[in-house]
């Protein structure tokens, strides 16, 4: 999926909306638990109650890998039955990956060729040769992270080097050479607020995978305000605050009703932009 098919997406769905599926055994309803594959099982469920309100899913590798491997062929199944019955997603394996080149390459083969998912979230702070590998598949989008939202950001993001330039700024600065605004996006944490205003300077003109609105605290106005572009440009994730807003047998419907009123909000936001 290209750049336009996203946004043709966006506008026919009225929706920039990403479901995160971090779907943990402990929190899913416990009438799942007798299903042969609880993971799997959950979610279905969501995906069919929330498919026509959004734009992307973004399964959390940790949430699958910490259950071995039933939790990989849960992974799996929820991929598969995307691509089999909601061509129309774009499908993001949130791995954040980055590790030196031939390791990338393995990682690479594994989400692009075995999987054929969309796009993978990768760390660049090894540097050019850990994210090249995953810029060899035309048609796949690597996604890096940018400026993140959790407390630690504050750690190494915003050290400033002699010229002013802080370190999540040059991220963005140098990553944007190494592909096109249709194969690379950047993580941009929703708790930023305005400093979304300093990353549209630095990448007026890539799509921006948005997560923290929710659960963590992120205004999705506020996202709008400083972040949308003339192709919208984004991805606005939310995971629990969708995918367990009820731990009932009505789970589903819970989370299709959150979902709902994030979209009917997304939709506002981008009719006051002129793009539907």
């Amino acid at each position: 999926m290209n750049k336009q098919q996203l946004f043709e997406n966006i506008r026919r769905k009225k929706s920039f909306l990403c479901v995160g599926l971090d779907t943990d055994i402990k929190k899913i309803p416990q009438h799942l638990l007798t299903e042969e594959d609880p993971i799997f099982a959950f979610n279905k469920a969501i995906i069919d109650a929330t498919a026509d309100l959004c734009v992307a899913y973004k399964p959390n590798l940790a949430f699958y890998e910490s259950l071995g491997l039933e939790g990989w062929k849960a992974f799996e199944k929820t991929v598969r039955y995307l691509k089999e019955n909601y061509p129309d997603q774009f499908i993001i394996a949130d791995a954040k990956r980055g590790d030196i080149g031939n390791t990338s390459e393995m990682y690479a083969r594994s989400f692009f060729e075995h999987l054929d998912i969309d796009a993978v979230t990768v760390a660049p702070y090894m540097g050019e040769d850990s994210v090249k590998p995953f810029l060899n598949y035309e048609g796949h989008w690597v996604i890096v992270l940018g400026l993140t939202s959790n407390k630690g950001s504050q750690d190494f993001q915003f050290t400033t080097d002699a010229q002013g330039e802080r370190l999540f700024e040059k991220v963005l600065r140098v990553t944007q050479t190494w592909a096109t605004d249709d194969q690379l996006m950047f993580v941009v944490g929703a708790t930023q607020g305005k400093l979304f205003t300093d990353v549209r300077r630095v990448v007026p003109n890539h799509f921006l995978l948005v997560p923290g609105v929710g659960a963590q605290g992120g205004s999705l106005q506020e996202v709008a305000q400083y972040g949308m572009n003339d192709h919208c440009g984004l991805l606005v994730n939310s995971s629990r605050g969708i995918i367990y807003a009820e731990k009932s047998e009505a789970f589903a419907g819970a989370a299709r009703n959150e979902a709902q009123k994030i979209q009917q909000e997304m939709e506002t936001l981008l009719a006051q932009k002129g793009l539907i």
